[in-house]
């Protein structure tokens, strides 16, 4: 496998990455009549048609058990249709070859709200374990770490492990591995929920930011404080159906 130079864009040049950042496309995430229904009969999703277009953020919301994280993970080929079609960046997601699902999640980011990050490795090599398990050039991800360690602010505790940082600190650090490898899409599944609100402003920024380079950001998330104050399209999912898509739209809970 190829890698282009740390100084250009740091990310590997293979077919998946190509047929997602030129297609001539602008959708990234298209849904067409997807349903999941799991072995005990329960219709998570049902008939969801959407289409996500690239460098769009997304919020989705919804009560507890309306199908939000089934729709995430989904995008990310951790679950798979009963019924329809998914594609992202032109590959239908639900039909890949094993052997190929590795080279399309290598342009999905995935964060998740307890951080996940392994907690006998320093921060440093949390963010490396992304690359290196793609074979990326040691020369590659030392350049490559250091510059996403910079973005999220924490550089200076690279050499620290997850239990000597604070809950925000570990999820900068696993907003550092979900970007890494410069993605296409970024899947946040409830980016602040373990965080107080302050903290939460910083990650929101963060991924703002992440967004305004390019990248496109789907986010769960039952802040409604977020949603209302940080304006993006809302989709909003009760009983696996999507009965809310609003431009620039306001979370419509009340708890």
């Amino acid at each position: 496998m190829q890698f282009m130079e740390a100084s250009a864009v740091w990310c590997p040049v293979d077919k998946a990455r190509r047929n997602m950042s030129e297609s001539g496309s602008e959708k990234m995430i298209e849904m067409q009549d997807v349903w999941k229904t799991y072995p005990n009969g329960t219709h998570a999703l049902q008939g969801i048609s959407v289409k996500i277009d690239r460098n769009e953020f997304v919020y989705v919301v919804g009560p507890s058990g309306a199908g939000k994280s089934t729709f995430m993970k989904l995008i990310y080929r951790e679950e798979t249709p009963t019924k329809g079609q998914i594609s992202v960046g032109g590959f239908n997601i639900g039909k890949l070859k094993p052997r190929k699902i590795p080279y399309v999640r290598r342009n999905i980011g995935v964060v998740f709200q307890d951080f996940r990050l392994l907690p006998k490795m320093t921060a440093y090599e949390n963010v490396a374990f992304a690359m290196e398990v793609i074979e990326a050039p040691k020369k590659v991800i030392k350049k490559r770490v250091n510059e996403v360690l910079d973005l999220v602010g924490l550089r200076s505790k690279a050499g620290r492990e997850p239990s000597q940082l604070s809950g925000g600190e570990q999820q900068r650090i696993a907003i550092a591995r979900a970007i890494v490898n410069n993605p296409s899409v970024i899947i946040a599944d409830e980016p602040t929920g373990n965080l107080d609100p302050e903290t939460s402003w910083g990650i929101m920024q963060l991924l703002d930011e992440i967004n305004f380079r390019g990248t496109t950001i789907v986010m769960a998330t039952h802040n409604r404080d977020i949603v209302n104050k940080m304006r993006k399209r809302v989709l909003a999912i009760e009983n696996g159906a999507i009965v809310r898509d609003q431009l620039r739209g306001d979370y419509g809970y009340e708890f």
